[in-house]
């Protein structure tokens, strides 16, 4: 048994010289890590519900609350067919990161696979998406939380926040003091430790989902058959392009892998999280994608980011259920900023372990378990995001980090199955190596279907990344630290 803050032994893998670039971090020492942080551990306390209800909590309400104003003008009525594709992407990668979180349950989730497979350039550059993808999924979910705010506000009590406040920099305000105070108050909340976070979590997640049937219920009564015509107004560009928008929405599958190392049972629960929040959120957003383009013309749909509100008061004729509906939005936005904020912090405590980001990520409170210093400045970098960049130019930047992690996702999968052939395995993909071929091809396909502007942004994101790498994680790394004591002995 490891005592805290001690560093398992050199494995004769990685007392081999190579290549800075290319030395790998074994599986056994990643396992044997977890939990560790800097003056305590992190507890297991986390079932597989509560696990669960993170996925569910990190994916459930971004896509539907908040983006399909953004991609339903995109695709027409056939947005339903882009949650599909997305979804079925999402499912592709879905598999692969439950198999290896099921034999690798770390905190780390992609980045820390990419570790054991691809060298610790690659996992540098994954873990950078992943700061790219769930800090900035945090600040693009938040900038919609203040809508639907504002609709409970203007129903309930005949106020809304003036817009000099409530929208960020680019959509006609200063700040967005709204979702700057969602992700406050998620801060709050993490900083008590992971149990207790989960069981706010869970309550949050039970009324997005009722809240979401209330919907469907509702707004198939206003359902109009020529709203479904013409199907495709935009074709098939159309159809991928909101696709490639709309897979940012899926992303909360992965954010059950980051807390691989404060679950109970890791190796068996993981996977089954992962697989059942993507089959209920994949459920629940083709159904209520319908009944809103069925009950609202596409069109209707440009520049709106409570359309669901909208859509239930223009059914019943009355504001109550829209103030129902927008009451319901702003807990499962809530709940999304909450959970998606956890797994980041977990990624980053992750690499700060290794070295490769500051120490203070990895540093645990005793009290509650949690790096609670880690969380304040996550949250706070998450903040200032969300109140001052557009939600539009938010979403696709986090749509091709998330794509380009499960990418590697999909290659770490096929390598430790052929490099580590005998390794226990609690779930494996089925029709192995297709599958994983099909999610990384899919993965790519989706990249190259977002706009130049977005890949000029994640070109300087990764520019950034390497030269980071570079200058501080290349030397810090505590691979590359262990390899220089050793020499020296």
């Amino acid at each position: 048994m490891l005592d805290q803050g001690q560093a398992p032994p050199l494995s004769p893998e990685t007392r081999k010289p190579v290549n800075p670039l290319l030395r790998r971090k074994p599986v056994e020492r990643l396992v044997a890590e977890g939990g560790q942080g800097d003056g305590g551990t992190l507890r297991r306390s986390l079932t597989m519900w509560q696990l669960t209800m993170i996925s569910i909590g990190a994916t459930l309400g971004t896509g539907i609350f908040v983006v399909l104003g953004t991609a339903a003008p995109k695709a027409g009525p056939a947005v339903t067919i882009s949650f599909v594709i997305a979804g079925l992407t999402a499912l592709f990668s879905a598999l692969s990161y439950a198999e290896l979180a099921g034999s690798v349950p770390v905190s780390g989730s992609s980045y820390s696979y990419a570790y054991a497979t691809m060298g610790e350039l690659i996992a540098w550059i994954c873990g950078w998406c992943l700061v790219l993808e769930y800090a900035v999924s945090v600040a693009a979910v938040a900038v919609g939380w203040g809508q639907y705010l504002n609709e409970l506000l203007d129903g309930t009590i005949g106020v809304t926040i003036p817009g000099s406040v409530s929208a960020p920099l680019g959509d006609g305000g200063f700040i967005n003091l709204p979702a700057l105070v969602v992700v406050l108050l998620s801060m709050v909340f993490l900083m008590r430790g992971a149990k207790e976070s989960a069981t706010v979590n869970s309550i949050m997640v039970a009324v997005k989902i009722v809240t979401l049937l209330l919907f469907i219920g509702i707004g198939v009564m206003g359902i109009k058959s020529g709203n479904y015509t013409p199907l495709a107004p935009l074709g098939v560009t159309g159809i991928s392009a909101a696709a490639s928008t709309l897979f940012f929405s899926y992303i909360g599958f992965d954010a059950a892998s980051t807390a691989g190392e404060e679950a109970k049972n890791p190796k068996k629960d993981l996977p089954r999280a992962i697989m059942l929040s993507l089959g209920i959120v994949t459920v629940l957003y083709v159904l209520v994608a319908f009944v809103a383009v069925g009950a609202m013309p596409w069109q209707d749909f440009e520049g709106t980011e409570a359309a669901l509100a909208q859509i239930m008061t223009d059914v019943t004729g009355t504001s109550v259920w829209g103030v129902v509906l927008a009451a319901g939005a702003v807990i499962a936005i809530f709940s999304v900023v909450f959970a998606v904020l956890y797994g980041q912090t977990r990624i980053l405590f992750a690499m700060s372990r290794d070295g490769l980001v500051p120490k203070v990520f990895a540093k645990v409170d005793e009290k509650t378990g949690a790096p609670r210093a880690n969380v304040v400045i996550v949250s706070l970098f998450c903040g200032v995001l969300a109140a001052f960049i557009p939600l539009g130019k938010l979403a696709d930047a986090t749509s091709i980090g998330t794509l380009f992690a499960f990418g590697l996702v999909n290659v770490a999968v096929i390598i430790l199955r052929y490099g580590k052939p005998d390794m226990p395995r609690t779930f494996k993909v089925a029709l192995f190596p297709v599958t994983p071929i099909l999610g990384f091809l899919a993965c790519g396909y989706m990249m190259f279907s977002l706009d130049l502007p977005t890949w000029i942004v994640f070109g300087g994101w990764m520019a950034v990344g390497l030269v980071v790498y570079f200058t501080y994680g290349i030397r810090r790394s505590r691979l590359a630290t262990e390899e220089v004591a050793t020499a020296e002995m």
